[in-house]
């Protein structure tokens, strides 16, 4: 982001963890929907998939490499490592 690179933030965090707290400019798509609505995505843009703590990330990141996606990137620990380490104003309550 500071680099003010083109990248796809794609959140595969349940609908109502999104409305709890997100971030500006990601895509919202659940876990379980994405095998359904990978059309959504660009396979050729880079992609940062994020989660609550990574681990459903690091699963959507391995399945879409695996569907031929090149650039793809999860964002380690999650929304809430974001909000510990970058955001402390960001509420996860």
């Amino acid at each position: 982001m500071d680099a003010r690179q083109e990248f796809c933030l794609l959140d595969v965090r349940e609908p109502w963890e999104v409305a709890r707290a997100s971030l500006p400019g990601c895509v919202c798509i659940p876990l379980q929907e994405i095998p359904s609505r990978i059309e959504e995505l660009d396979a050729d843009a880079e992609i940062i998939v994020m989660c609550q703590a990574g681990v459903r990330s690091q699963r959507a990141a391995e399945f879409l490499v695996g569907r031929g996606f090149g650039r793809v990137g999860n964002l380690r620990g999650g929304i809430a490592a974001w909000a510990r380490d970058i955001d402390p104003d960001l509420d996860l309550a």
